[in-house]
């Protein structure tokens, strides 16, 4: 069977699934509902950013949330709200989005990159351990791809060291471990809002957290130094201006609402494809790690043998109706991270996966189960006709 890449039929010819999806009833309500208002912004007197705080607040097992302009800036208020700042180091996955390391950098600490269980991807505790100093001051473990990373473990070094957790959960709405939320589990947890998440509105974030003071200082952090309850003009504290807005709130609000079944809805694809790509031998599915009792799946991971050539695997997939994505670069590989003051200590699973490891797409995810057998076939078909076309090159963007 010749390849697409060669000239041949492809798999697939027809889309997948738009993401985001178009605005259902309820958004367009609300929406619609916000902007005739004119009470657009988070200080006007609107209720839909605090409805949308508290409702993710009690999706993560907490009290208290704070909503912000991205998931990054989330990241470095929880940092700050957590008294971590100039001279102490933040350990991070070396296998995430380089946003879990830039966020450090602005918060003034170091973020120090350590590996990634090899078999699951996620924050490896024993690297953890092998990376703490003097100075380090948090962990900031990563709910890769939608699934839960070892919070029991990570949680436990942390207090037998003094150390603050903050999760990141950008990727893992609805997520839990060991039947807990994730979130909620650590000392403050971010998700995100950017465009290709389970829930966006175009960009935006959350921070989610159990203490009172904490939750105080990451207000102010995100409220030009306000004091919840102070003084509008009252800064006794330095500050930015990190909020999210109604309109991009009354996106969000509705979403909840229909979270459960999308998560079921990708699970499910999930679960076809990996009995469609039992016949492929040259391709396994990255396991979740021990604990997730509920993976939102927001991209399902494979890993190709050793052998396989990658980059011939991403040309020829796209060529034949299903692109997948190459994944993250393992950040200890980036040079303007290390120029900044970042360490990176051994690596070997982080750049492992970055040689092996393929992602199909949420929008994959969320077509109808039969979609599945288009993956299976595209990936079986490209890898028993790949030596043929082992050194051709992809097509050209158009």
């Amino acid at each position: 069977m010749t390849l697409a890449i060669h000239g041949g039929t492809p798999v697939r010819s027809a889309p997948w699934p738009a993401w985001p999806p178009p605005l259902d009833p309820a958004q367009r309500e609300l929406v619609t509902k916000v902007l005739e208002s004119g009470l657009w912004g988070a200080t006007q007197g609107g209720c839909v950013v605090a409805d949308l705080t508290a409702a993710f607040a009690r999706l993560s097992g907490v009290p208290y949330g704070v909503a912000v302009g991205n998931a990054t800036l989330g990241l470095f208020a929880a940092l700050r709200g957590l008294g971590v700042g100039r001279g102490d180091e933040a350990i991070v996955p070396a296998y995430t989005f380089v946003a879990s390391a830039t966020a450090v950098l602005l918060a003034g600490a170091t973020p120090v990159i350590a590996d990634v269980d090899p078999a699951d991807l996620h924050l490896s505790p024993r690297a953890v351990r092998d990376a703490l100093t003097g100075r380090t001051a948090a962990i900031m473990p990563v709910h890769l791809a939608g699934s839960p990373a070892a919070m029991d473990e990570l949680n436990a070094l942390a207090a037998s060291h003094g150390l603050a957790v903050v999760e990141d959960a950008a990727q893992a709405h609805g997520a839990t471990y060991r039947d807990r939320p994730v979130g909620g589990l650590g000392d403050a947890g971010v998700y995100s809002f950017q465009a290709s998440k389970a829930m966006t509105a175009g960009e935006g974030g959350l921070i989610v957290c159990r203490d009172e003071a904490v939750h105080g200082r990451i207000w102010s952090a995100c409220n030009v130094g306000r004091e919840l309850g102070g003084r509008w003009y009252g800064h006794p504290s330095v500050g930015w201006n990190l909020r999210l807005t109604e309109i991009q709130a009354a996106l969000l609000l509705p979403w909840l609402d229909r979270l459960d079944e999308e998560i079921d809805r990708r699970n499910a694809f999930c679960a076809a494809l990996e009995r469609e790509l039992a016949a492929v031998p040259e391709v396994s599915v990255v396991p979740r790690p021990d604990g997730t009792t509920r993976d939102s799946r927001h991209l399902l991971m494979l890993r190709l043998d050793p052998g396989v050539d990658r980059e011939f695997v991403l040309a020829a997939m796209v060529a034949e109706g299903v692109p997948l994505d190459a994944g993250y670069p393992p950040l200890g590989t980036m040079a303007a991270l290390t120029a900044e003051g970042a360490r990176a200590e051994p690596c070997p699973a982080a750049e492992e996966a970055a040689r092996t490891v393929v992602w199909v797409r949420q929008a994959i995810l969320m077509d109808a189960l039969e979609a599945a057998a288009d993956v299976a076939e595209a990936l079986a078909k490209v890898l028993s006709g790949r030596q043929a076309g082992a050194h051709a090159r992809p097509p050209k963007a158009i």
